[in-house]
């Protein structure tokens, strides 16, 4: 069901432009999830909480081992674990974009677009976590390791790693919940989610794009081989992060063995893939798909 969403490169220039675009957009179409998401009607459980298809064991045998109804309470687990990572990378984010724009001209589209695109993210992660609840599951969490990582990269990471960072955490999101808020199997809750995330998450991409360009045009080599690594870092802790392993258990499932099938599962990895055709197009394009970064999008599965 993956597909790429490959988005036009050269929209708008580096003036301003994009940005006063999306400003326009944001006021015409955004949405409030506490009041446009159904948070009232209690779950029901005759449905899935992702396309079958975007789970971890889809296609293993142990998923043909599954019976129905633990099917269905992994995949809602899954999306919730997937929410979490969301919350997690969307925290550091906005922390880099915030230091990006801390000394920009106020009355620059760019610094009010960076705020309305950080207003966005709290009430995405909000939205997350309501979600997560609803859908019965724990506050998955990165292991601690990986917490710390990230406490790095928002540190070092700054201008075309914000920004790139920002396509990397969103681009399989983007892909997945497309998927998602289509498909009636999936809990309609879980499909106004996914649909609001979309439509916002699409501005995001595309002023990340821009900004991204913007930065490394200035970049040194040795800057922007720098940046490209530390955003596929990134992206091979975000990826490997989206299935926390708790799900197995809470699913009723045997966890060391479906970790060692959802490991070789070569449909999952071919979803990934197919997901970030696009972004590792445009990473090529602007130079920061080099050989230590790829090694990295390789592990992960993303190419």
């Amino acid at each position: 069901m993956a597909h790429s969403t490959v988005r036009p490169e050269n929209e708008g220039h580096h003036d301003g432009s994009t940005a006063e675009r999306l400003l326009r957009s944001a006021a015409k179409l955004s949405y409030d999830p506490a009041v446009d998401v159904d948070w009232d009607t209690p779950l029901d459980r005759d449905f899935h909480g992702q396309s079958p298809e975007w789970n971890s064991l889809y296609g293993t045998a142990y998923w043909h081992e599954m019976t129905e109804e633990q099917r269905k309470e992994l995949t809602r687990q899954e999306t919730a674990s997937v929410a979490s990572t969301g919350i997690w990378f969307e925290m550091i984010l906005q922390q880099m974009v915030l230091r990006d724009i801390y000394r920009m001209d106020h009355t620059d589209p760019r610094f009010q677009w960076a705020l309305t695109e950080i207003a966005d993210e709290c009430r995405h992660s909000i939205m997350f976590a309501r979600g997560s609840q609803k859908l019965g599951a724990p506050a998955y969490r990165p292991r601690r390791a990986v917490l710390e990582l990230g406490r790095f990269m928002k540190t070092v990471g700054f201008g075309e790693a914000a920004y790139a960072g920002i396509l990397v955490a969103e681009e399989v999101l983007d892909v997945m919940q497309r998927d998602w808020m289509r498909d009636e199997r999936v809990v309609p809750f879980v499909r106004t989610i996914s649909n609001i995330h979309v439509v916002e998450e699409s501005r995001h991409m595309k002023f990340a794009r821009d900004e991204t360009r913007r930065n490394l045009a200035r970049a040194s080599r040795a800057r922007r081989h720098f940046q490209a690594l530390v955003v596929a870092i990134a992206a091979y802790y975000i990826i490997t992060s989206l299935v926390n392993p708790e799900v197995y258990v809470r699913a009723g499932l045997d966890p060391e063995r479906a970790r060692r099938e959802a490991a070789a599962n070569e449909h999952y990895k071919a979803q990934l893939r197919a997901s970030c055709s696009g972004l590792m197009e445009f990473l090529a394009d602007v130079g920061m798909l080099t050989r230590p970064a790829l090694f990295f999008y390789q592990r992960a599965h993303l190419v």
